[in-house]
């Protein structure tokens, strides 16, 4: 069971500004590691922003998440050159070999897969990132010797 922790919102410098609505809920989504209804709910009554609003600024941006992610990030690019190079595929390989479909999460909550549109390492296309490390010129069976290295407690 998740603790609950208040935030102290009134006390941010951002509170009463505009703007104010992203800091609140990037606050939020670093402290619980994604947007809990309750925070939502408490950011709204906190800074009366409508939970309307507050909902379609959360699924607007990519970088919120309103469910929770695995230990591991998997992010595979699909930008130009990602594209190009075999980013379809890859993303075919490792959704298989995990068992779970883009967006999702493994039922064990180890990995979490998402595609993105640019990590900004062309160069190294077809990329891919768990959590912050990047790889990059791979192929399907290469990503997924990554995916398994991750799976055996291995990094490098």
């Amino acid at each position: 069971m998740h603790t609950h922790r208040a935030y102290n919102f009134k006390n941010q410098h951002f509170v009463g500004e505009e703007g104010r609505l992203i800091p609140l809920l990037q606050q939020a989504q670093a402290e619980d590691g994604y947007l809990r209804t309750e925070r939502l709910q408490e950011i709204h009554e906190v800074s009366g922003i409508p939970l309307a609003h507050i909902y379609g600024v959360a699924t607007f941006y990519a970088q919120f998440r309103l469910k929770p992610v695995g230990k591991f990030l998997l992010r595979v690019c699909h930008g130009t050159a990602c594209h190009v190079s075999g980013a379809v595929e890859l993303s075919q390989a490792v959704e298989k070999h995990l068992g779970v479909p883009n967006g999702e999460t493994t039922p064990d909550r180890m990995f979490s897969i998402e595609t993105v549109s640019c990590l900004g390492c062309c160069s190294l296309a077809p990329a891919m990132m768990i959590n912050n490390a990047t790889f990059g010129n791979l192929s399907p069976s290469a990503a997924v010797k990554v995916v398994k290295k991750f799976q055996k407690g291995e990094r490098s």
